[in-house]
């Protein structure tokens, strides 16, 4: 799956889209598709704060429990309320299924992380594709 160009991505496979101030975060295909069948998503409560490069909540398939990590720091806008009760939205489309949105407190902080084409590189060094 093509990752979108538009996007930003992190070595932990969370990926940002910044629309004005406001920057919504899921995690990226490769993420979902290593993590295997999602059934549970537990996210931050709208008003919290998150840091970049810390963990804000995690997601759990029938393989493992894998923590999420915020590709910025701000203030959490709004949470995706449907993973609730359909957490497998994330495994139909992972680019298009975001988790939280967060107001940025610094958006320098997206311009350090990847562009598509580095995190494909990124990708396929780990995978040694």
């Amino acid at each position: 799956m093509p990752y979108p160009t538009n996007y930003r991505y992190t070595r932990e496979h969370e990926w940002i889209s910044v629309d004005g101030a406001i920057g919504s975060i899921g995690i990226t295909d490769y993420a979902q598709n290593s993590l295997g069948d999602i059934v549970y998503v537990d996210a931050p409560k709208v008003g919290d704060t998150v840091s970049a490069n810390a963990t804000f909540g995690s997601v759990e398939s029938v393989k493992a429990v894998s923590d999420l990590f915020s590709p910025v720091s701000g203030k959490v806008t709004a949470v995706n309320e449907e993973l609730k009760t359909a957490p497998d939205k994330i495994n139909e489309d992972a680019h298009g299924t975001w988790i939280i949105k967060v107001e940025l407190s610094n958006p320098e902080e997206v311009t350090t992380l990847l562009d598509a084409a580095a995190y494909e590189a990124f990708i396929a060094e780990e995978t040694g594709n």
